[in-house]
């Protein structure tokens, strides 16, 4: 187990560093002149010479990037004009509209599209393998042809229609919820959850009708093995069957895709959170995109590319744990 951790460990850290050079390379060296694209058209002679300091454009474009990966590993330090400000590790730049150090505005924003995704994603793995399970049980009957149009209109309704259609059902027309708003867990418990509950549900709603289309699907090649018609010809329990056998067998297409979901989704949930009004990653990054904040584009893009590669190595150590084969391979 030990030596497939750590084979697993190198891997993502050799997945982070070629994810730097790919973002370094089309954020700082294809654009052409960095510098005035990243201060803007309005930006004065001096502005644009500082902005070029800050980002020594005027080294090779290797010694470019190894400033930029020392930023990350060890902390920097960039000229302010009238002097050095220190960015301690892990340095991701400064951004040129607000000031602010990368890092310390994606703090900032963390706990909020935190909260969003961690709700949202025990919200659709509960409805989606929930769904998925009943669906293979009841093959062939009402009960699943039902399931089976409800996940096939959950995938095909884009996400921002749930959510204007949940907040004029629940907000407007019954008036049962407040409007959505962020308050942070530290302050109010109780509004934090309430805050969140429609972003959670339009979330979950959505992706959940996948994953119980993964789920229905491996639930009923496991079904079809020789193994389960023997546990079923020796008189085990269909529901000994379906929650002992056959779902254990779909967990590791789930694992994957669960994975895979949670990291992309701490840059992705751009349309929940600028639908709902919730301040997070995904809401900062489309403002810095449009105002060509470089820094805080390349900062973001590499978190969230973080967070998928450490989901990622979570779902392999769930891998080995539920399949010990994935250890000898």
């Amino acid at each position: 187990m030990t030596g497939f951790l750590l084979r697993r460990l190198g891997g993502a850290v050799l997945v982070l560093l070629a994810l730097t050079v790919v973002l370094y390379a089309v954020f700082y060296v294809a654009p052409g002149d960095v510098a005035q694209i990243a201060c803007g058209p309005r930006c004065s002679p001096a502005q644009v010479a500082q902005v070029t300091e800050q980002l020594r454009l005027d080294d090779p474009v290797y010694v470019q990037y190894a400033h930029f990966l020392q930023g990350i590993v060890a902390g920097r330090d960039f000229s302010t004009g009238t002097g050095a400000e220190h960015c301690a590790m892990p340095c991701l730049g400064v951004s040129y509209q607000s000031d602010q150090q990368v890092t310390q505005l994606i703090l900032a924003k963390l706990p909020v599209t935190g909260s969003l995704v961690i709700g949202a994603f025990a919200g659709w793995l509960v409805l989606g393998v929930g769904t998925g399970v009943l669906s293979a049980w009841r093959r062939g009957r009402l009960t699943e042809r039902v399931l089976t149009w409800l996940t096939l209109a959950g995938s095909a309704t884009p996400v921002f229609v749930i959510g204007l259609l949940l907040i004029i059902l629940f907000c407007s027309t019954l008036q049962w919820l407040p409007a959505p708003s962020y308050v942070p867990f530290t302050e109010d418990p109780e509004q934090w959850a309430w805050g969140l509950l429609l972003p959670w549900t339009s979330l979950a709603l959505i992706e959940s009708a996948k994953y119980a289309r993964l789920t229905r699907s491996a639930m009923l090649e496991t079904l079809a093995e020789d193994h389960v018609r023997t546990f079923r010809a020796y008189g085990v329990g269909e529901r000994a069957v379906i929650g002992r056998h056959a779902l254990r067998g779909a967990v590791a297409p789930v694992i994957a895709l669960s994975a895979l979901d949670f990291g992309t989704m701490f840059g992705g949930a751009v349309l929940t959170e600028s639908l709902f009004g919730i301040p997070g990653i995904g809401r900062e990054l489309v403002h810095a995109v449009k105002v060509v904040d470089l820094p805080v584009v390349v900062g973001m893009v590499l978190v969230t590319g973080f967070f998928v590669v450490l989901a990622n190595a979570v779902a392999d150590l769930l891998y080995a744990l539920a399949d010990r084969r994935v250890v000898l391979s």
